[in-house]
């Protein structure tokens, strides 16, 4: 069976079909968002990034997985040496492989959020043992996330390619036009009656200067087609993971359509699936009431007025709100 749709709620449901006591997923790369989750399956778990041996891994990501290897009790988080791209996910039962899902969708929010983006495919009987010896050889030429011997940080260049001035996009969380915080958007999203539920909500703008400068931090939007439908497209919300400077984590969504030279980019970015936990989680860092309106004020009190914003990994993103008091 072809899945290409819903592939999280998939995985992480599997194992009420089949009869196992471990999951093993290999991925080229890996989010902290779905590695959280899996501290609610009844399985020891481990996981495997498989892109290490050749781009390394950002710090930030290296130190919210290695959080989660130590705090997660049915988790254990593993570094392939040897560069391996692939995407397996392998449900076994006394050391032997009963169950298993291969294709192209990697162990991340965004990889997984995605329809018709990427696949997984049941495979049969027959691959069990050889897709078993694969694992084993990937695993032992891996190393555990809480090694000492593990580097972070990206592997060294072969050939020169040109980089922007600095490795983050710094996004103001500030009206250009007006030096204050919008009254309906942004981090007052929430404030219009006529448009949210919560008072909560909050996006953070993308602007064009952002999506021209930084052409890799932030993809144009992709049309998948609607099923029964052969003229219908949908412009697809992708799903990503963020990693906050203080260590906190949550799903977030590039939303909303933001024409650039006749190309569609999203053009915000909010918390998933809640608006509202974003809104909530600046008001608490910055001191303002839940329910209350941001202005320019608190977050000068704060002392920040912008997020810098980095690519740890393939939909995964940093997010530095941090103060440097001197």
């Amino acid at each position: 069976m072809l899945f290409y749709e819903n592939l999280e709620e998939i995985i992480f449901n599997r194992h009420s079909l089949i009869a196992s006591d471990e999951l093993i997923i290999l991925s080229g790369y890996v989010g902290p968002k779905p590695v959280e989750r899996l501290s609610s399956l009844p399985l020891d778990c481990k996981v495997i990034y498989g892109m290490y041996g050749q781009e390394r891994i950002k710090e930030r990501l290296h130190a919210t997985l290695l959080n989660l290897h130590n705090s997660v009790t049915n988790l254990n988080i593993y570094y392939s040496t040897t560069p391996v791209h692939s995407k397996c996910y392998v449900w076994r039962r006394n050391s032997s492989v009963v169950h298993a899902l291969i294709g192209s969708a990697n162990f991340t929010s965004y990889g997984l959020s995605s329809p018709f983006k990427e696949v997984l495919a049941e495979t049969s009987v027959d691959t069990f043992a050889p897709l078993n010896t694969y694992l084993g050889t990937v695993l032992r030429n891996s190393i555990e996330c809480s090694g000492t011997v593990v580097t972070v940080g990206p592997a060294p260049r072969t050939v020169t390619v040109p980089q922007p001035k600095t490795d983050y996009c710094r996004m103001t969380l500030l009206d250009p036009r007006t030096g204050e915080v919008q009254n309906v958007n942004g981090l007052n999203w929430g404030q219009n009656p006529l448009n949210h539920t919560n008072r909560n909500d909050a996006n953070i703008p993308l602007r064009a200067e952002h999506i021209r400068k930084y052409p890799n931090l932030f993809l144009p939007k992709q049309d998948y087609p609607v099923l029964g439908d052969a003229r219908g497209r949908r412009r697809h919300n992708d799903a990503i993971d963020i990693i906050w400077d203080d260590g906190r984590t949550m799903e977030g969504l590039l939303e909303g359509n933001y024409e650039i030279d006749g190309v569609k980019y999203p053009k915000q970015i909010s918390s998933f699936p809640e608006k509202r936990v974003l809104g909530e989680y600046i008001r608490r860092r910055i001191g303002v009431p839940l329910g209350a309106r941001v202005t320019r004020r608190h977050l000068e009190n704060y002392g920040r007025t912008h997020i810098d914003v980095s690519l740890q990994g393939e939909g995964i993103y940093y997010f530095d709100f941090s103060v440097q008091r001197g």
